[in-house]
This record gives C-alpha cells, sequence and structure tokens, in this order.
C-alpha cells in the first residue's frame, strides 16, 4: 500500500511539473536569446519563435530586442508560418532601416512570398507580391548575395506571371471570347518577350486573327514569329494558317 502512494505521489509531482509553465521574468535578454538559438539549432522553430517574441516584449529596448526581431521572423519562415513572419520582418524593415542585416530581411520577405507561389493556373497574388518584394532587394541592395539570388527568383515569377496570362488566353480562346483572349496574349507579347510563353502567344494571334478573318494581321503575326524563331513548331504550325 505504502509503495502504490509513494508511486501516486510521484505521478502527480511529475504532471505537476510538465504542467508548471516556465517562469522567463527574472531571465535576461541574453539569456532568452540563448534558449531561443538553441530551439533554432535544434529546428524547434516554433518554440524558438517563442523565447524570440519574450526578448522583444519583456525587454523591448535591449540590443538582443532588435536581433530578436530578425531571429523570430526567421524561425516563422522555418516553421511554415508565413504571416508571422513577414509581419515581424516588416516591423524590423520600419524601425530598424539602417540595421546592418536590413539587405536580409528584405530578402527574407521576398522569400516568404517566393515560397508560396502556386502553379500558373492558380491565384498568383503572392507571385505579384514575391515579384515586387524581391524587386526591393534588386533595387535597394544591387551590389548584395542577396540582389544576385533575389534576381535569378524574380524569372521565375515573371515566368509564372506570364504562364497566367496564357492560361487565361486559352480559357478565352476555348470559349469564343476572341477579344478577350487576344488582349491576354498581346499583353505576354509586350510585358513578358523573354519568357518560354513567347512562341505561342505569338502563335494564338495568329490563330485568332485567321479565326475572325483579319488575314493582314494574321500575317504580320506570322511574319514576326517566324523572323524570331524560325525553328520552332509554333512558327511552323502558323505559316500553315496564313498560307
Amino acid at each position: 500500500m505504502k509503495k502504490l502512494l509513494i508511486v501516486l505521489c510521484t505521478i502527480s509531482m511529475l504532471a505537476a511539473c510538465a504542467s508548471k509553465k516556465e517562469d522567463t521574468s527574472l531571465m535576461t535578454a541574453e539569456q532568452l536569446y540563448t534558449k531561443g538559438h538553441r530551439r533554432l539549432v535544434k529546428t524547434n522553430y516554433k518554440k524558438a519563435a517563442e523565447y524570440f517574441e519574450k526578448v522583444e516584449m519583456e525587454h523591448p529596448y535591449s540590443k538582443w530586442a532588435v536581433k530578436s526581431k530578425l531571429m523570430g521572423a526567421y524561425a516563422h519562415y522555418k516553421n511554415g508560418s508565413y504571416d508571422d513572419a513577414i509581419m515581424s520582418l516588416e516591423r524590423f524593415i520600419k524601425y530598424h532601416p539602417g540595421n546592418d542585416d536590413i539587405a536580409y530581411a528584405y530578402y527574407l520577405r521576398g522569400i516568404c512570398f517566393y515560397d508560396q507561389i502556386s502553379t500558373s493556373d492558380k491565384d498568383q497574388s503572392y507571385t505579384q507580391k514575391a515579384h515586387d518584394a524581391l524587386s526591393d532587394v534588386v533595387l535597394l541592395f544591387p551590389n548584395t548575395p542577396y540582389a544576385a539570388d533575389a534576381s535569378k527568383k524574380l524569372n521565375l515569377t515573371i515566368e509564372r506571371k506570364a504562364g497566367q496570362e496564357m492560361e487565361i488566353g486559352r480559357y478565352y480562346l476555348n470559349n469564343k471570347n476572341y477579344l478577350s483572349a487576344l488582349n491576354r496574349f498581346q499583353t505576354v507579347v509586350d510585358k513578358y518577350q523573354t519568357t518560354a510563353h513567347i512562341e505561342e502567344a505569338l502563335y494564338r494571334e495568329v490563330e485568332i486573327y485567321t479565326l475572325v478573318g483579319l488575314t493582314t494581321e494574321a500575317q504580320k503575326a506570322a511574319k514576326i514569329l517566324n523572323l524570331n524563331y524560325p525553328q520552332s513548331s509554333w512558327t511552323e504550325k502558323a505559316l500553315k494558317l496564313v498560307k
């Protein structure tokens, strides 16, 4: 009976300890930051973010608070909590524009949007946000490694934006809404000439002009396609339409 009581008491004590929240009120900013960093190294990103936020809340005027804003944002990003990361980064950018890590803050904000880009047949709001944020990195910090990587990622956002225009254009074309389709394909021709979609966009112009009986315009579009992409399969198809 005594052994049973001892076991029950031990279990109760362990349960009480497990349920008791850690008291951080007496911890210094550096101690909280160190705990956050350790959790980050151990990939416990959620807990790491909580410690970094405690530094901000409990020691807002310490040098560790500024560091914690950026580290907390990174922890949120690694945890997949993009909205929280973006919010933290925008606060950092607003209140610490002269900080040595400001370029990285802009870059990480762009990456948060970039990682949420969906396929071209879905809503592209994150594509536009990623494009704008990454453009800021290239414009504001051109001589940094962040700008070089942001520039590469910008190419994908442009491809995705062109892809969405093509997707919508094909939809209109299939539903015989030729004017709306033509406007979409013309946008690709005018704004996204360096993308992989340009050849099809030019062909679609030829196709639509042929369908609506605008022979001269169809021939002009086919000529442009043939001059720029003579070996393309889209060119071959276009030339057959205007014979």
